[in-house]
C-alpha cells in the first residue's frame, strides 16, 4: 500500500489595506516632490556657463534617484 505525501501550500496572505492603496500613493507623492523641488532648484541654481547641461543633469539624477528610493513599493 503506497502512500502519496500531497504538499499542501497556504495562500500568501492578502496584503493590508495600507500597503495596496495609501502606501503606493504616498510614495508617489513623495517622489514626485522630491523630483520637482530637486528639479527646481537645478534651475534657480543654474550658472551662466552651464547652459541647458546642469538642470539636465539634475534632473536626470532626481528621476534615478527617486526610482532608487520608492521603486520596489
Amino acid at each position: 500500500e503506497a502512500v502519496m505525501d500531497i504538499e499542501v501550500k497556504p495562500k500568501p496572505p492578502q496584503p493590508h489595506w495600507y500597503e495596496r492603496y495609501i502606501q503606493p500613493c504616498v510614495a508617489e507623492l513623495l517622489a514626485s516632490a522630491l523630483f520637482v523641488f530637486i528639479g527646481c532648484l537645478s534651475v534657480v541654481e543654474d550658472t551662466a556657463g552651464t547652459g541647458r547641461l546642469q538642470p539636465a543633469l539634475v534632473h536626470g539624477l532626481a528621476v534615478g534617484s527617486t526610482i532608487a528610493i520608492v521603486g520596489d513599493i
